[in-house]
Parts: structure tokens; sequence; C-alpha cells
């Protein structure tokens, strides 16, 4: 059963309209309510002119056309998105939602409302015509119960709502338990064990690897100094053995390293670039992300005996050519990093092309992209531009056809869009059945994260990957919520109020500035990026003390600390030291910092007047006014504007004379026109009004004018326009200057607000200071300079990290060392400043105390989450770590946790293959599929053009009032957060009614949800949190029900599972050889009453039995015959686990209500055991749909013997051709990729794959076109 949210809902049920009327439905552009004469079913709104048709569950069955209106009748509606063919669909008599209803379920309650429903079947039966296909949807066959009808006649193919529930189970499928599995190398036996537990997700090794045949040089050297454990030696073996292939386009095949932070990827490097080293290449390019790592890769090349080759910084080099004299690098590593691979110098010489020149035509060594997740986003989401790195990444590979490619990265391919710089793989493009990495994303975004884990296996099988991890045995993570403190829950309310008030004032502000309106969508932007880091400070700083107070319990348990965060505020303490000199009281409030420099840089002020002129300086104004009108005689006679001259008069004509108009010739000059009486005169003997430039004569004016020098004199009407334009103009200037000063007045008002609020210091500072001071604290990040308390305890000093014996370049290593030593034994960790670092417990440090890992703020991705984690897990250490990862209790800053989990999430895909894999934070996944229809049913219902699917936080359904008042206050906020936009508050008897609406993009942008909800006050910020989630929550929920949620790969599990018969080998990869498999398993899931009654025995032994454990019988008959289960009582209490004879445990709990809802507890043993024993005999042989099913031996509904085929080996090169099959198959979970893991009994042979329904799998072979068995 399912709710149908895509179709617009209909106007509230208040009194049904008369048939005869037609229909009223909302319009689905201007929302009005428009009345649809009968049969219609399209019509255009006489309001806003939109087309449109009636939604599917408002067309009658019979399509009389309305008489006065001829319009075609539509084609029969297709099925809509989410209808299940095998079901009947009917709207809910209640909230109008299209429901998918089992045949033969005659009541149910609607899952989207909760009202009791109750199905007329004689009403449907005349409704539908005989044959079977997807019925239209009827209105009248739903009504809410009335007293219950007489008993149905059932008809034959009746559905029961137990077969219903076991079907549902069974989609959802056994979540996979334990998902690493201890690592060894399976085709290897050469070097010693590894220090430390290396395992492998279980789908990666159900896979295994080619047979090894390249035969490494530098063997017995290695077995001699044991420089390499045997996984290291593995590595070099397939990745040597994969370079000697060529790809279909003729370049050389890469190899991939997914391995883990701290299995030893460097050493492995070392030895690869040993190896190739002596078979005379001795060139190599290992590129990086920090130009420390250098060192690093100097003392891995050291440790595998490999002394004699040289390591060359290139940011330490010229741009001229290496191999030149003056620089004289001939072999050895260029080590560089990815952002020196984009650099070039002043004269345009680049570094990549320096390198190519370098390496040479026909280059065949090495090209290590080390951390290579750095080039990702060369393939990026739709709007925004590739990096120039990953483009670069791109480029150097393909001008380097030859070059040995290495792929390294503990998180490369955590979403496979991030594997578009990985084209030596050879996944898509000529010779594979992806003919670009477009369709490759395509294919795999379909098939959701089991793909993903498709491709590693895919990818280990063809011998181009191996991807193991640290165990993270003996790692501890813990999730602490930090709750907001008293005094910082008022500081964060404060602080959310002010942001909101700033909004109104700016806006009001901006409106006084008609002629700037480029600039005010800057200024937003500003704004709403300075709001975000705002209260990410803010909720750092929140966690301080909960940090503190962890960090100091560790230290007295004799551990020591190392603290992850992001963003060191240094950028804001530098502005600080700047304005206010080296010394201050206290440290820089970052949030404070923050505000002030977006109000100073800002604020819109309008422009400042120029100051009036006073009145010796008419004049001034009278010629610039002259000299901004050009000099033409209202008669269209062009004359010469008359220069006012300084004092020397003897410039010539030639120079004054600049327009060569035909008219403007000498003779002009002798004579010209009086303004007054027209008359003509030697321009002598005429003045001229400075301003206008008119001609008079002296005695035609009244009074006559004597002995005036032209230059300033100005005629009467200029003079009084002149008076006015100045009164005008200072009235005008002294109400901008008003403006201007009341503008300046408030901007010095807000800031001197912003200076008394009570705003938190910078955390970094703030934590070094509460654990001791920088004496105390070893800091690895990328700042320059810290503030430090002064030794009296009094003020603070501004002052550089590095000290005179330690350069700045040096002084992370240095810090580093003092941790490492114990002389420290607190680390705190920025992403900028420890990349590659390793703070493990090494064996091989002082230092060997357990390390404490808090995250105070958790990194904008997941990769780079796993990264910061992996700084304190690796080889060869003593003892593993414990994670804290730290939240506050505010709704919105579970987003960046939600960020890193959507990541971890996947990143269990390919960095670890299985997204059980690594720690679990999905609860808090919000950015996905579901996220954003949550987030739309929550708007619309807040904005009130829907109701809300859940009853908000805090409110009941019996008091409407409250929900009403929390719509407004939820409405209210998001006015004030700028996501409700061109709001309005109603007048007249709406008074309080605000109107506004919400723009496309922001409907499904959940990631500006999150981040805006964040400048909330608290209280309202969590309530509307929990109602997103609760929405979410729902969705989710029904999308399991449906079985369209897409739960990664699924445990296919039962009592016995037996291969069945020869694998059939389907494909053959050419390269590697690798093949397709086609498994045929046969699963006997049933419990027999033997063993049921013991797990219920051993339950009341252990004590652990609660009164309501039994068997059970179901309430209501199917077919004639009742359905048995056992229950008991699960570790959540109130839920009970269920058994069933024929498909043993289900995963599903049952609650109890539930439970004694639909079955009763039986109390008779030997009826249950005849009951329980029959159902067992009977489910052998047919499925719980009865004798007539319409899928007849390919259902596997409640069966208990089932036959299960299962395409293991090489999936990508067959992807298409399955997914060709699938498409084909009536029912809806038998159509989704899905990708599941079956273990066989007997001999414990683990197989991962796709699973081709029974139904599919002869046209999957024919389209194949599959080899016979493979005897030989």
């Amino acid at each position: 059963m399912m709710t149908q949210p895509s179709v617009p809902p209909p106007p509230p049920p208040m009194a049904p309209p008369p048939k005869s009327n037609g229909v009223q439905v909302r319009c689905a552009g201007c929302r009005m309510i428009l009345t649809v004469g009968p049969g219609v079913t399209e019509f255009v709104c006489p309001t806003c002119q939109l087309p449109q048709m009636l939604p599917p569950e408002l067309m009658t069955p019979n399509n009389n056309i309305h008489p006065q209106i001829q319009l075609k009748p539509l084609p029969p509606p297709v099925p809509a998105h989410g209808i299940d063919p095998t079901k009947i669909q009917l709207p809910c008599a209640h909230c109008k939602a299209i429901l998918n209803v089992p045949h033969g379920l005659s009541h149910f309650s609607c899952p989207q409302c909760g009202v009791d429903l109750a199905v007329d079947l004689s009403k449907v039966k005349q409704l539908f015509p005989p044959p079977v296909r997807p019925p239209a949807p009827v209105p009248p066959a739903v009504r809410a119960p009335a007293p219950l009808p007489s008993p149905i006649p059932i008809p034959p193919e009746e559905v029961n709502e137990v077969a219903i529930e076991v079907e549902r189970e069974e989609d959802e499928g056994g979540t996979a338990g334990e998902t690493f599995t201890d690592y060894r190398p399976p085709k290897l036996s050469i070097g010693p064990p590894h220090p430390d537990p290396i395992v492998e997700t279980s789908s990666l090794s159900a896979v295994q690897p080619p047979e090894p045949t390249y035969d490494l040089k530098i063997k017995d050297d290695l077995e001699r100094s044991e420089a390499l454990s045997c996984l290291q030696i593995e590595t070099l073996v397939y990745a040597s053995q994969r370079h000697l292939h060529h790809l279909p386009n003729g370049a050389r095949a890469g190899f991939f390293i997914g391995d883990g932070a701290g299995v030893g990827k460097g050493r492995t490097i070392a030895g690869l670039i040993w190896e190739n080293w002596h078979h005379g290449r001795r060139k190599a390019l290992w590129i990086s992300v920090g130009s420390d790592l250098k060192f690093d890769a100097r003392r891995d090349l050291d440790d595998v005996g490999a002394p004699c080759i040289g390591v060359h910084a290139l940011n330490k080099l010229p741009y001229s050519k290496l191999d030149s004299k003056s620089v004289g690098i001939r072999e050895g590593v260029v080590f560089l990093t990815y952002s020196s691979l984009i650099a070039s110098s002043e004269k345009g010489r680049s570094r990549l092309q320096q390198l190519v020149q370098w390496c040479g035509p026909g280059f065949g060594g090495l090209v290590i992209f080390d951390e290579c997740h750095k080039a990702k986003n060369l393939v990026p989401e739709a709007g925004s531009q590739p990096t120039r790195t990953g483009e670069a990444v791109l480029e150097i590979q393909a001008r380097l056809p030859e070059a040995r490619v290495i792929y390294c990265s503990a998180t490369g391919a955590s979403e496979p869009r991030n594997m578009g710089y990985m084209v030596r793989l050879g996944l898509w493009g000529t010779g594979t059945s992806f003919s670009s990495f477009q369709e490759f994303l395509v294919a795999l975004d379909k098939g959701g994260v089991g793909a993903l884990e498709l491709v590693a296996m895919d990818m280990k099988a063809r011998g181009m990957y191996v991807c193991r991890t640290l165990s993270y045995k003996g790692a501890e993570f813990e999730v602490v919520e930090a709750p907001l403190e008293a005094e910082m829950m008022e500081m964060y309310k404060k602080a959310a109020e002010f942001w909101a008030e700033l909004r109104v004032e700016l806006l009001s502000a901006s409106a006084f500035l008609l002629n700037e309106k480029p600039s005010s969508s800057q200024l937003w932007r500003l704004y709403w990026s300075s709001h975000q880091r705002f209260f990410r400070h803010m909720c750092m700083s929140a966690k301080v003390p909960v940090t503190v107070r962890l960090a100091k319990q560790a230290l007295m348990d004799d551990k020591c600390v190392v603290i992850g965060l992001q963003s060191t505020g240094e950028a804001r303490t530098e502005e600080a030291v700047t304005k206010y000199g080296l010394e201050l009281d206290d440290f820089i409030s970052g949030p404070r910092e923050l505000l002030l420099k977006f109000v100073e840089e800002n604020y819109p002020l309008p422009e400042k007047p120029e100051p009036v002129p006073g009145e010796e300086s008419v004049k001034e104004l009278q010629r610039k006014r002259h000299s901004a009108t050009p000099g033409v005689s209202f008669k269209g006679r062009v004359r010469k504007a008359a220069k006012w001259k300084p004092a020397s008069d003897g410039e010539s004509d030639e120079e004054s004379e600049s327009d060569s108009d035909p008219e403007s010739n000498e003779s002009d000059d002798e004579f010209q026109i009086c303004e007054i009486c027209n008359g003509e005169e030697e321009r002598k003997k005429l003045i001229e009004c400075s301003c206008c430039s008119h001609l008079f004569h002296p005695s035609c004016l009244v009074p006559p004018v004597l002995g005036i020098e032209s230059g300033d004199w100005s005629c009467h009407s200029c003079k009084e326009k002149t008076e006015e334009y100045l009164q005008a103009r200072h009235a005008y200037l002294a109400e901008m200057l008003k403006r201007y000063e009341a503008a300046l007045d408030r901007k010095s008002k807000i800031l001197e607000i912003i200076r008394s609020l009570n705003l938190p210091n910078n955390p970094l500072d703030d934590i070094i200071d509460q654990l001791g001071g920088p004496d105390k604290v070893a800091e690895m990040t990328g700042r320059r300079g810290m503030l430090v308390r002064s030794s009296s305890g009094k003020g603070v000093t501004y002052q550089a990290r590095n000290t005179k014996d330690v350069t700045m370049e040096m002084v992370n290593m240095h810090e580093k060392q003092l941790f490492m030593d114990g002389k420290k034994s607190v680390a705190i960790i920025s992403e900028a400043g420890s990349a590659g670092v390793s703070l493990q417990a090494d064996r091989r440090a002082l230092n060997q105390k357990r390390r404490v890992h808090l995250t105070l703020e958790l990194p904008w991705s997941a990769d780079r989450a796993i990264q910061q984690f992996g700084r304190t897990h690796r080889s060869n250490q003593a003892s593993a770590p414990e994670y804290r990862l730290l939240f506050t209790n505010l709704g919105g800053e579970r987003r960046f946790a939600s960020i890193v989990a959507k990541r971890l999430e996947s990143l269990g895909a390919l960095t670890q293959g299985d997204r059980r894999a690594g720690p679990s934070l999905s609860a808090y996944n919000y950015d996905s599929s579901y996220g954003k229809k949550a987030l739309v049913l929550m708007y619309r219902g807040i904005m009130e053009q829907d109701s809300l699917p859940v009853v908000p936080p805090g409110c009941s359904s019996e008091k409407p009032d409250t929900i009403q008042d929390f719509i407004l206050k939820a409405k209210a906020a998001l006015v004030s957060v700028g996501i409700v936009r061109d709001s309005i508050l109603g007048n007249g008897k709406d008074s309080v009614k605000l109107s506004g609406r919400i723009i496309d993009s922001d409907m499904h942008d959940v990631g500006r949800f999150l981040n805006r909800l964040l400048g909330l006050p608290p209280d309202i910020q969590n309530r509307l949190f929990e109602l997103f989630v609760s929405i979410l929550d729902v969705l989710v929920q029904n999308a399991r029900i449906e079985g369209n949620l897409d739960s990664g790969i699924v445990d296919m599990r039962a009592n016995i599972v037996e291969l069945e018969g020869t694998p059939k080998t389907v494909h053959v990869d050419q390269m590697s050889g690798a093949s397709t498999v086609l498994f045929t398993f046969t699963l006997d899931r049933g419990i027999t009453w033997e063993s049921a009654s013991t797990m219920l025995e051993e339950k009341q032994k252990d004590g652990l039995s609660s009164a309501n454990d039994g068997f059970y019988e179901s309430k209501r008959e199917w077919l004639g015959r009742r359905h048995f289960i056992l229950a008991f009582e699960s570790t959540t209490s109130g839920m009970f686990k269920i058994v069933r004879p024929a498909v043993g445990e289900s995963i599903r709990e049952m609650p109890l209500p539930e439970l004694k809802n639909k079955y009763r507890k039986m109390s008779s043993l030997q009826k249950a055991r005849n009951g329980w024993e029959d159902e067992y005999e009977v489910s052998s042989k047919q499925c719980m749909h009865g004798p007539n099913c319409k899928l007849g031996n390919y259902c596997t509904v409640g069966r208990r013997l089932q036959e299960v085929n299962v395409l293991g080996g090489l999936i990508l090169p067959v992807w298409g051709t399955i997914e060709k099959a699938l498409s084909k198959q009536a029912r809806l979970s038998h159509k989704r990729l899905r990708v599941v893991r079956i273990e066989t009994t007997a001999d414990n042979q683990r197989i991962v794959g796709l699973l081709v329904p029974n139904a599919a799998v002869e046209t999957v072979l024919q389209d194949l076109a599959w080899v016979q068995e493979i005897d030989d």
C-alpha cells in the first residue's frame, strides 16, 4: 500500500460537491479553486491561463463530454509513478491520497492520514471491466467505515495480509551483519605478515583476483630485508602485472590502490619505484597533496632499501629544463603537489609542460597520483565548473600515454562522479559497455550503492584494484552530543535575533538606494555566507567546554588527545591584530570580528552628497551649467561656444577651432544675432551670457548694461533659474545629508550593538589556552601566528608560531615530533596542516599512549572526515584510538554530520566497498532524494498549500490551534532566514496571516534549509528540524514498505543454502580472463516445529521471556487456512521477533499492539503443532497467494523452498543487457538491480552478485547469447 504524493491534492474535503456539477480542483498555477464540468479532463485556468489536466483521482470512469465544452477526451491515463499494477488504486476518503490496495484486503488504515477505511468490494466489481489490467482509480469505492458489511464473497485471487507482510520482509532482505573479513593475500605467499590486523569488506572478499604471473626483480631483496609485508608485495605484483596490458584505446592500463589510511601506501609506492628502477625506468613523478610529504617519500624509499634514488621537490626548482646543466636532474623522483601541477611562471612556462618535456617521448615510467581524490570534481555537479586540477590530471595522462599510472586514495571513489579522471582503469570508453563516463555515471546512479560495490568487485576481479583497511577492531566510536550550556543558549538566541534584525535593517537600508540593483545581490550573497560562517563558529564554540572536559579526562586516564577541526579563524585574528595592534585584552571573538567586518564593508550607505557651494561660486555653477550645454542657438545655427578666456588672450584661432563644422568659419565670427531684437550685429558689440551663451545688445537689456566683460555676466532668466536651482539643490542636499548621516548613525549604532553582544572567543585559541597554552599543545594547522595569554595572566599577545630555530614551513613537522616524543600530550590538527601526517600510537615513537581523537568540527565532506580519522589510526600502532564525534543539540548542526554521513555511507561503498562498513552515522543522512521530498512536503505544509503529513512536534491533532500556532511561528522563522520571500502581513480578518512564496530552487535545497536553520533561535530551530526528520522517516518507511529503498547489498539468509548444478559461464573478459557466471542456489528457509519449540524453551530457560512469548495464529482465514507464528520479545521492549514456519525469522520486529490486533495466542500446543507442521509442508510447493497466483511458479513469496539465480563475477561488461532484461519484468521489486550476498551452508562458499528474478533468467541468457558450460 502506498501514498502517492505526486498528484496535486484537491482542496480539503468540506462537503463533497454534488456529482452533476463536476469537480472542484485547485489550479496548478495560481492556486485558485476552479469547478470543472463533468467529463472534462483538460482545461485552461481563466485567471492565469495555464493549460492543465485533472489529477487522475478526480477523473470519473465515464468520460461523458460536457455539452458546452467540446474537448478531446484524453487517452487513458498512464499509471502514475509509484502505482503498483498488481494492486487496486483507490483514493482515501479523508486525505484523497491514492493508495495501492492489495486485492481482497477489505479493512486497512490509510498510511498517510491514519483514518480507518473499508473497501466495498461489490462496488469495485461493478466498476472494473473484466480484463485484468491495472484498474483505473475509482473514487466512490472507499468510504469511512460504516458498521461492517455482511461477509463479502472472496474473489478467487485473494491476497492475504500476512502474504503482504512476508513479501515486504523478503524485499527488505537481511542487511549484512559482520561486514569485514580478515584479509590475507589469496594467491601469493611472499613476505612477512602485515604488522596489524587488516580487513577487507566481505563483498570484495567474495571475489578472487586473477592469477599472479609477474615475477618481481626485487623479490630477493625484499625477502631478505622484510621491508614490505605480504600485502604490500601483493600490490606490487598486481600493479606491475596490470601495467603490462594496454587498453583498447592504446593507452597503458592503470592500477588503483584503494587501501585505507594507514595500510602503508607510501611504502608500497616506494617499492613500485624501486621495482621499475631495476627495469631501467629511472624517472618517476610522484604527485601528492602537501610539500611536507616529500620527507615521508624520502623515508619510505630509504625503508625499502633505495637510498640511491633522489627525491626532488619541484617547488624548489626553477621553470627551466629539469635535465639542463644548471638544474641537472637526470633521474630520480620528482615530487610535486596538485597545486604546482597547475602552476606557471610569469613568463608563461607551465610546470605541466616542463614535466612532459623531462619525461621525454615514449615515457614508460611511473606517474603516481597520491591522495588522488584531490583531482575530484572533474565532472562536477550541474552548474559548476570542472576544477583546473582535475583537468591537469587528465591532460598529463593524455600526453604520456605509455606512462605506468597509479591512482592512490583511501576515498577515491566515494562518489562515482569522482572517478572521472581515472581514465586508465578502462571502465568506460572504447571496448566497454559504456561509451562515455556520463553513461557509466547514469548506470551507477540507477543501481544505487549496490552498484558502487559491484564496480569495486569488478575492478578487483580484473586485477586493477586492491582495497584493504586497517581493522577498526579496538577503535571505539562514540557520538557525543554536547548540549548548549545555559549561557551559550542565551548567546545563541540573541545572535539569531540580531541576524534577523540585521536582515530587516539591510532590506530597508538598501531600499533607499534605487540605482544599485546589481550590488544588492552581491550583498545578500555575502550576507548568507557570513551568516553560515557565523553560526558554524557558534556551534564550534558551543562544543569547547565539552572538548576541554573530555580532553582533561583523557589526560587524567593517561591517554593523549588529538583534536580535529576545519577552520582556524586565522583570517579574523589577523584582521583584528592589524586593527587593534599586537597586544589585546582578551582573545579575539571570531563571530564578532566576522559581523563587524561584514557590516563595516557592506552596510548600504547612500552616496555622500557634495557640500553646497557658497554664494561666491554661483558663477562657478553657471559656468558648469554653461560648459555642459553645447553652443547651439535655438535658431539651429551653430555658433561657437565663446570661451571664457584665461588672462592671456593670445591664443590663435586655429587652436581654439576644434570642430570642423562647415558653418563655423571666420565670417561667422563677425556678425551675430541679438536674442532680444533679432538684429544682426558685429560680435564685438554684443555681450554674452556666461551661463546660457546667448548674445545681447547692451542697450536692449532692461536696465541697459554698460562696460561689462562677457566673462562673468549672466542674463536675468539665468540668474533666476540659478537661484531656484540653488535653493532646490540646497534642500535636496540637506535631505540627502540627513539621510546619509542617519544611515551612518544607524551603521555605527549597529556596530556598537555588535561590540556589546556577548559572543564566544576563537575556539582554537580558547582550547589551547584552557589546556595549558602552546607549551602543552602541539598545533598542526595552516596558520602563521597565534594569540597567547601573557605570563601575568592579563591580556594576550600575537606571536608567530615558529621560533628562531624552526622555519615556518617546518613548524608543523616540528610540532608533530614533539607530540610523538611525548613532550606534548595534546595535538590540534586542522585539515590544512595535517594531510598525510601520522599521529598514531606508533610502536617506533616514544609516545605510545592511547589516542583519544575528538572531532570538534566534522569536515565539509566525508572523504575528509575519513582522512582525519586516518591520522590517528594507522599501521604499526600499539593501541587503536578512541573517536569522539561531537555535535551540539541544535537541529541544524546535524547538517554537517549529515554531509559526512552521506559520504561515510557511500564511502563505505568504494573506500570500504560496503556501506555497513565503518562507523554509521546514517541516522543523520538528510541530503538524499527522500530528504528533498520531505522538504517539499514540509514547505508546502507550512505555506498551507497542503496538510502536513505528520503532526508537528509539540502539537496534538486534538488541538488544531496548536498546529496553527506552530505553522505561524514556522512561517515567521522561514521569513526571517530568507527562505520565504516577498512576505506581506495580511490585513482585515486575516490580520495575522503571513503570505509569501518559496522559490522553486529553494523548495528542494536541503543543504540551504539546514544551513539557514542554524540562524534560528534554538527552540524553533529544533522544532522545525524535528518536523523535517519525522516527515523524512515517514517517507523512508513508505519506501521500505513498497520495496523501493536502496539498501545496498542484501543478505539472502536461509537454514540450508545449496549450489545447484555447475555454474554457467556467460561471458569472459579478454584482457584479464575474468568471467561472468550464473549461479543457481536452492534455499530452504523453513523452521521445523522442533527447532521452533526449542527456541521458545531456551528463551524461557534463560529467564528472558515475557508473558506474551509463545505461538500465535492469525485471527482471519485466507483460502480456508490460518497462518501460524512464534513471537518472542526482542531486546527492544514492546517489540516482538516473529518466526514463521515457511520463511524463518523475519527482520522486521512487530510492535505488541499490532501482534495482538492480527494474531491470537494459542493455549493448546498440540493445535499449534498441527497448524505449524501443515503450513511447513504446504509452503514447500506453493507461495502464500495460493494455487491461483498470477506469477505461478515464479512467485516466491512465503515459499519455503526457493530457487535463486545470482549473476556473479564480472558484472560491468554485461550491465546493459541485464538492465534491459529486468526492465521487462512485471513486479516493481523485480525491475530494480539488486545486489545480494549469499553463502552456501555446507562449504561456506560466498557469492556476491546481481539477483536475477526467476522470471527473467531466460531473457537474460538469451540476451547474453551465453557460452555453453565450459567444462574443460
